[in-house]
């Protein structure tokens, strides 16, 4: 038997409270969404006059994050798993409209373990991940010295 971690609301509030900073200081309006291992949502915020699209988009990218460890850039990169060369090519076609593989889309990897994903859309790709990035780092911060959150952008667990 395995004990797990469990992310939990408030580590999802402290996280969307960090992107909304950084967003701010991008000068990007985002969606962000923060799902738990199954890729269920905890926590989703839109931010005032962010696009209508946003949280169904950053949704998509949080649950493709948590679902299959890796950051979602990850997937399309030349040589990449989805790329139309790679072992992967068409996987967003086989659950439509809930897996994302464009940038925007990080795991939430915690001493090793993949307790959940979060997803950023609605400004270009340079601040979605500026912004995902500031959201780890923020629960690095908030959770302390015992644990070790991965915080680099290419996440692949």
């Amino acid at each position: 038997m395995k004990s797990v971690m469990k992310l939990e609301l408030e580590e999802a509030k402290v996280m969307i409270e960090a992107a909304k900073l950084a967003s701010a200081e991008a000068g990007a309006l985002e969606s962000i969404c923060v799902v738990d291992d199954g890729g269920y949502v905890i926590a989703m915020e839109r931010m005032d006059g962010g696009r209508i699209t946003g949280p169904e988009i950053a949704i998509a990218k949080a649950f493709t994050a948590s679902g299959h460890k890796r950051s979602t850039h990850l997937f399309n990169q030349p040589g990449g798993p989805a790329s139309t060369t790679g072992e992967a090519f068409g996987i967003h076609a086989m659950l439509p409209g809930k897996f994302a593989i464009f940038v925007g889309g990080f795991p939430i990897v915690v001493n090793g373990e993949v307790v959940g994903g979060i997803g950023i859309s609605g400004g270009n790709g340079a601040q979605d991940t500026a912004v995902g990035t500031a959201a780890l780092r923020a629960l690095q911060t908030h959770l302390g010295e015992g644990y070790d959150v991965m915080t680099d952008a290419d996440i692949k667990k």
